[in-house]
C-alpha cells in the first residue's frame, strides 16, 4: 500500500498550487483529479491576474492588496505566461461618477506600489484608445493589470510539482476515505479499479465539489463550510478593434464586464454572475448570457457583434464563500480554510472560495497549517521560484528562438513561447524545418507538439490539447479537431 504524507483532493488551480509548494517543503504528495488539470472553473475564468479594481468598492482592501501583491510575484515567476494589458475605463453619464472611479483607481496605485504603470485620465475623443468606442464618450481612464493564460498556469504548476517529486494523477478519483489514527485509508477509482493508499493528512481542494468531496471523507469534526455556486460565462468573438489595450465596460445594472485581447485574433468579453443549484459539470453559456454580454459591448463599441460573431462560449463555476449578499456579483473572492487537526489524529484541511490571482499565496498559508500539523513545518519557497519556462525575459527568449527557429513564423514562435517559455526546447527539439515536427493538423499545431502534451503535460484528448493546452480549437476545423482526436486514440 502506498503511503504519502499529503493527499491532495482536486486538480485545480489551489490544488496543484498546495502540491508544489507542500513537495517542495520535502513532504511526499500524491494529487488526484477526476477529470483534467484544470477543466472546470480554472480553464474558465477570464484570463486575468488582477488586483480586483471592484472590489475597493465593497471595502474589500486586504483581498485587493493581497492580488496585488501576488500579480507583482506572478510577473516575475511566470512572465512566459503572465502578460501586462492596459485597461480602459469609459465614463459616461449614468453610471458610478467620476470622482468615485479616479478615487477607486488613486487607492489602486497606492495598494500596488510601483509593479506596473499607475493610472491616469484619458481624453476618449482625442486619444486612439477612444476610437472604438461610440460617439459621445469623452472622458475616461488608463489602468495597468494582466492577463494570463490559466489553463497552462494550472499545468506548468502541476508540472513542477511532479518534477519536484508528486505524484499527479489524472482521471483518478476519491471514493472514500476514513481515518485510522494518525493516517488517512483513501480509496481511489482510477478506469474502473479501486487502489487503497494511506496519507498523513488529506486537503480538500476540489472547488464547487468540496462539499461532494467532504462527504465522502469518514471522520471528520468539521462542518462543510456553506458555498454559493456562482456561473460565470464568457463569449470569444473575432477582435472587433485595433489595439492591444483591453476595456472595463460599466453595464447598465452595475456589472463590470471585460472586453480583453484574446490569442491575437480574438477578443473575450465576460463575465457574467448567474447562481447556480445544478451539477457545476453541466454549466454552459445560455442565450440570455450571451445577449446580454453582447448587449453591453453594443452599448459602448461603435462595432455592433451579432449572434453570428461569436466564435465560442465557455462558463465556470466558482465556489464562493456564502457571506449572505443577495447580489452574486458583490459576493466575497476571499478565501477560508477549515482544519481538523486533534493530537494523534490526522488532520484534514479543507479549502473554501479563493481567485486565481491568489492561488499561490492561498497555497502556502495552506501548507503551512498542514506542516504545522505535521509537525514538519519548513521555509516558504514559492515566491522566488519560477514555474516552468519563466526563468528568462520574454525578449531574451524570443531573440534566441529566433535564432534557432528561424523557420517558425513570428504567430507561430509568440504562441509557443508564451505557453512553453523556455522550455520551447522540449517541443521544437533539434527541429530545422516546419517538416521536422511531424504531422500538420492545421493552424500551427504539428504533431511534436502533441507528443509534449502528452508526454509532460497529462494531455489524454482532442479537448485538453486544444481547449485547455493550446486553444487552437478556435482555428482549427470540425474535421482537424476529429483528426487530432484521432491521433490521441491511436497514441494512447
Amino acid at each position: 500500500m502506498a503511503r504519502f504524507d499529503l493527499l491532495v483532493i482536486g486538480g485545480g488551480i489551489n490544488g496543484v498550487g498546495i502540491a508544489r509548494d507542500a513537495v517542495g517543503r520535502g513532504l511526499s504528495v500524491l494529487l488526484v483529479e477526476r477529470g483534467d488539470l484544470g477543466g472546470a472553473t480554472s480553464s474558465a475564468s477570464s484570463k486575468l491576474i488582477h488586483g480586483g479594481l471592484r472590489y475597493l468598492e465593497h471595502g474589500e482592501f486586504a483581498l485587493v492588496r493581497e492580488s496585488l501583491l501576488e500579480r507583482a510575484t506572478m510577473l516575475r515567476i511566470a512572465p512566459h505566461l503572465v502578460r501586462p494589458v492596459r485597461f480602459v475605463l469609459p465614463h459616461f453619464p449614468g453610471m458610478r461618477p467620476r470622482w468615485m472611479l479616479r478615487f477607486g483607481l488613486f487607492l489602486y496605485d497606492l495598494l500596488q506600489g510601483k509593479s506596473l504603470p499607475h493610472a491616469y485620465s484619458v481624453r476618449l475623443d482625442r486619444d486612439p484608445v477612444g476610437a472604438p468606442l461610440r460617439d459621445g464618450m469623452r472622458n475616461g481612464f488608463v489602468y495597468a493589470d494582466c492577463a494570463v493564460d490559466d489553463a497552462r498556469l494550472v499545468v506548468l504548476t502541476a508540472r513542477d510539482a511532479a518534477e519536484r517529486g508528486a505524484d499527479i494523477r489524472t482521471r483518478t478519483e476519491l471514493r472514500s476515505a476514513a481515518r485510522h489514527g494518525d493516517v488517512w485509508r483513501a480509496t481511489l477509482v482510477h478506469d474502473g479499479k479501486e487502489e487503497i493508499v494511506e496519507a498523513r493528512a488529506i486537503a480538500n481542494v476540489a472547488g464547487p465539489w468540496v462539499s461532494e468531496s467532504a462527504a465522502r471523507i469518514d471522520g471528520k469534526n468539521l462542518p462543510v463550510r456553506a458555498i454559493r455556486l456562482v456561473k460565470g460565462s464568457h463569449i470569444v468573438v473575432e477582435k472587433f478593434y485595433d489595439g492591444d489595450q483591453a476595456y472595463t465596460l460599466q453595464a447598465q445594472d452595475g456589472r463590470v464586464v471585460f472586453a480583453i485581447p484574446y490569442q491575437r485574433d480574438f477578443t473575450l468579453i465576460g463575465t457574467t454572475d448567474t447562481p447556480i443549484d445544478g451539477d457545476p459539470a453541466r454549466v454552459c453559456a445560455t442565450q440570455d448570457e450571451r445577449d446580454y454580454l453582447r448587449s453591453v459591448a453594443n452599448s459602448l463599441f461603435r462595432k455592433q457583434l451579432t449572434d453570428a460573431d461569436i466564435r465560442w462560449t465557455y462558463a465556470g463555476v466558482r465556489p464562493l464563500l456564502d457571506d449572505g449578499k443577495a447580489n452574486a456579483s458583490q459576493v466575497t473572492r476571499d478565501y477560508k480554510f477549515d482544519i481538523d487537526a486533534p493530537p494523534g489524529l490526522a488532520p484534514l484541511l479543507g479549502v473554501y472560495g479563493g481567485k486565481l490571482t491568489t492561488y499561490r499565496h492561498l497555497a502556502e498559508r495552506a501548507t503551512d497549517k498542514l506542516t504545522v500539523a505535521l509537525g514538519q513545518r519548513q521555509a516558504r519557497w514559492t515566491a522566488d521560484e519560477p514555474l516552468p519556462g519563466g526563468d528568462a525575459g520574454y525578449m531574451t527568449m524570443l531573440g534566441e528562438a529566433s535564432l534557432r527557429w528561424p523557420f517558425l513564423s513570428d504567430a507561430m514562435r509568440t504562441r509557443l513561447l508564451h505557453a512553453y517559455g523556455t522550455r520551447i526546447e522540449r517541443v521544437l527539439g533539434k527541429a530545422q524545418s516546419l517538416a521536422d515536427l511531424g504531422i500538420h493538423f492545421g493552424a500551427d499545431l504539428y504533431e511534436a507538439e502533441l507528443l509534449h502534451m502528452q508526454r509532460d503535460e497529462w494531455t489524454m484528448s482532442a479537448d485538453d490539447a486544444l481547449w485547455r493546452r493550446s486553444k487552437l480549437g478556435l482555428r482549427l476545423t470540425e474535421a482537424q479537431q476529429a483528426r487530432v482526436q484521432a491521433w490521441f486514440n491511436t497514441h494512447g
